[in-house]
């Protein structure tokens, strides 16, 4: 008779079994949230870390690449910064706990940890999948975060931060966003870390869309250069809806971020931008599914990657059209500058289409700078490390412009063109 035997726990994964069970008892939530925990933990015991064989996290043998695991206590030193648009609501995660704030007139705000303790929680940390190796592990550490509901025809002015800062140990944020019929608002999920200390870290936020809302969620990841990082974000859209996502990835020595969308109204739009600023021996991958699940709706997502050194980078694009999504048109383009021989970009973009009357495309380009470009400036008194700089500023720069806020966008630019500075 053959026996198939799992193999033994790695250190990594038998570090998350052990910090679970130490902090258990420190863990907000009733009887139902322990209950949900208690599974979640449990499916990673069973299933382990995601290998190669994990269709999903093929690019990103999470087995071999995730060693070792942050304990659960940070350094202590973590404390909040000021917000990248001056006079933003700022609402800050130091270390992985809330603090005590008023919301915007039309927002409601308060706690995760209220969901939590009152059991509400339990039914929003089912795992997407047997492969959500994300939400199982926030679902069984998660221990604060936000829920933000904005009210029907509200128009928030003013930017909104969620900002969670790190150094080291571990932190495990949810946010919940729900934005009403006609709303509008623009937020920043910001996670920052220092180069001190190792952290490991992950973050769910989930957004429901109304019909007619216009949202703007930009993500901004800058930790530390030891960090691990897993971030997901999903998000349903309603009739009219609109929403733009801005990703740009500056830090973390392995990071994951996945987008998963359900454009689940008739004429809702959504919009991907995302920057990968990859350095070092760096890991980078960006997962999206959308699904185009009803007629007349529309999606754009641009990727551009930057790649230095011995970083390897991945983006993942699954489109899914369903059979009575007519009339979609989805366009999908991932483009890299890859500036080292050591390194390495993979790009798997997909389109699965079961309806006849679409218009969806999809692309992928690896390339070096111009030499042509690089001689006309260096040929007017430019430097090459400085022409160099203006030009990957310029293949980047072009998709932060694309957002409606000026200061938003300059403050970003800034962020580009200071780890440009520092690494090229």
């Amino acid at each position: 008779m053959n026996m198939q035997t799992k193999p033994p726990h790695t250190a990594a994964e038998q570090a998350i079994l052990d910090n679970y069970a130490a902090v258990l008892g420190q863990l907000p939530g009733d009887a139902k949230v322990t209950s949900a925990r208690d599974e979640l933990i449990s499916a990673i015991s069973d299933s382990g870390l995601p290998t190669r064989r994990v269709e999903s996290w093929h690019y990103t043998d999470l087995r071999n690449l995730l060693r070792d695991v942050s304990g659960n206590t940070g350094s202590g030193t973590a404390s909040a910064v000021d917000p990248l648009v001056n006079g933003s609501l700022m609402l800050p995660m130091v270390q992985g706990h809330s603090a005590d704030l008023s919301a915007l007139e039309g927002m409601t705000l308060a706690p995760f940890m209220e969901l939590l303790a009152s059991g509400e929680a339990a039914g929003m940390m089912a795992e997407r999948g047997s492969d959500d190796l994300i939400g199982q592990l926030n679902g069984a550490f998660v221990s604060d975060g936000y829920t933000i509901a904005v009210a029907a025809d509200a128009s928030i002015d003013k930017l909104v931060e969620l900002q969670s800062v790190q150094s080291g140990g571990q932190a495990h944020n949810r946010f919940v966003a729900s934005f009403g019929t006609g709303s509008k608002a623009t937020l920043v999920e910001r996670h920052l870390g220092d180069d001190e200390h190792s952290g490991f870290s992950s973050s769910v936020s989930t957004l429901d869309v109304a019909d007619g809302a216009d949202v703007t969620w930009v993500i901004v990841q800058q930790r530390g250069a030891s960090d691990q990082h897993l971030g997901q974000l999903s998000a349903r859209l309603g009739t009219g809806a609109k929403l733009r996502l801005f990703v740009i990835n500056a830090g973390g020595k392995l990071t994951r971020q996945e987008v998963h969308v359900d454009v689940a109204g008739e004429d809702a739009h959504f919009d991907l931008r995302t920057v990968n600023l990859l350095a070092g021996d760096s890991h980078t991958d960006v997962t999206l599914t959308l699904g185009h699940n009803v007629a007349n709706t529309t999606s754009s997502e641009i990727v551009r990657n930057v790649v230095l050194d011995r970083a390897r980078g991945v983006f993942q694009g699954q489109i899914c059209v369903a059979q009575e999504a007519q009339k979609t048109d989805a366009q999908m383009a991932c483009n890299t500058l890859l500036l080292s021989d050591d390194g390495e970009f993979s790009a798997k973009p997909e389109l699965e289409i079961f309806a006849d009357d679409v218009i969806c495309a999809h692309g992928a380009t690896v390339i070096d700078l111009d030499e042509d470009h690089l001689f006309y400036l260096m040929a007017r008194g430019i430097t090459e490390k400085a022409a160099r700089g203006l030009l990957v500023n310029g293949f980047v720069d072009e998709l932060v412009e694309e957002l409606d806020n000026e200061e938003l966008v300059e403050v970003l630019e800034t962020v580009i063109e200071q780890w440009l500075a520092e690494h090229a």
